[in-house]
């Protein structure tokens, strides 16, 4: 199968990619390479898809229409997974225009390219942050998530909006993945995993919001790119039953679907911070702070829809899943213990 994996150089792109790859599909892998976060580990990722029969990578920016339309015409992709976008909760609040960019002309363009070329099914991903201000959990894809707290999830919630559009006007097979907190090997820098593993190997104090009691449900990169494989294979459906009267924003009229890919066992950042104290073998130091904006303080996240059609369960414990990004943490960027 020919695969488009738009986001090729991140975490997320980067692991779906290859295991799309050793399953022997080939997959064209773009990405901006923009500099959010240090490029090296963009370019390290993609050397190992570069070892890999199969794979062809484009630099490109997805806000240049034209480009990305000569893309699609040329290539004639089967199915795209678009994972390309501007992250970051805290940096959309300072930095708010590559947001709009990325996130919303991007989407828009990859919503053309798969319109126009009739793609089979099209997997995007969203985030837990679009919950926002919702309180109600575990936070359900039956519910509405009308009040984002951020910019960064303002325009992903765009996306799933623009997404649901283009199934209606031109029943094009639409996925929505809503990541919650996914963390592993070659995961962003950004992200509190990383952040708090160089700070305690460098001797920093860690910074906690919230005095260290948001709690986040973190999810194995395995086992998010296990869900993502999973529902590629199963384009959705208009729905049979659906009932503008009581809408569930979760299915629809047309072939769209929305799921939540997460864990399903929220921890809060202390016991995050435990965990990796005793992995590491070295106590943290602890800087607690107040709430930042755009923050929410908990998110855990419901799989029954992806249990009951899928089958999906996560496997690997926060214990595991941190023992297995240490180790390549430390081989990678060659620290000793």
């Amino acid at each position: 199968m020919k695969i488009l994996v738009t986001g090729a150089a991140g975490f997320i792109g980067f692991h779906t990619a290859k295991a799309l790859l050793d399953r022997g599909d080939d997959i064209v892998g773009l990405d901006s390479l923009n500099e959010y976060y240090d490029v090296r580990l963009k370019h390290a990722r993609l050397d190992i898809l570069r070892g890999a029969a199969g794979f062809r990578f484009v630099h490109l920016d997805l806000a240049d229409r034209d480009r990305v339309a000569e893309l699609f015409a040329a290539q004639g992709f089967q199915r795209v997974v678009h994972l390309g976008a501007q992250p970051g909760v805290r940096h959309s609040i300072a930095n708010p225009f590559p947001y709009v960019r990325s996130n919303i002309l991007g989407t828009l363009t990859v919503l053309e390219g798969c319109r126009h070329t009739e793609v089979e099914h099209l997997v995007f991903a969203s985030t837990s942050s679009v919950y926002g201000a919702n309180s109600g959990l575990p936070f359900s894809v039956r519910r509405g998530a009308d009040h984002p707290l951020s910019l960064y999830a303002a325009t992903k919630k765009s996306g799933e909006m623009m997404a649901h559009s283009y199934a209606s006007l031109y029943g094009l097979p639409v996925t929505g993945l809503r990541f919650f907190t996914v963390y592993g090997p070659f995961g962003r820098p950004d992200m509190a995993v990383t952040r708090f593993t160089r700070d305690i190997l460098e001797g920093r104090p860690i910074d906690l919001y919230n005095h260290g009691n948001h709690r986040r449900d973190f999810t194995y990169i395995d086992d998010a790119v296990r869900a993502v494989i999973a529902l590629l294979g199963r384009p959705p459906q208009p729905g049979a039953v659906w009932d503008g009267d009581i809408p569930d924003p979760s299915t629809s009229p047309a072939p769209y679907r929305l799921y939540n890919i997460c864990a399903g066992q929220p921890a809060a950042l202390a016991q995050l911070v435990e965990i990796l104290e005793m992995t590491l073998g070295r106590k943290a130091s602890r800087n607690l702070l107040p709430m930042q904006p755009g923050d929410v303080h908990e998110t855990w996240g419901d799989v029954a829809e992806l249990e009951a059609e899928i089958g999906y369960r996560p496997t690997t414990s926060l214990e595991e899943g941190v023992k297995r990004f240490v180790e390549w943490y430390l081989d990678f960027y060659g620290v000793s213990e």
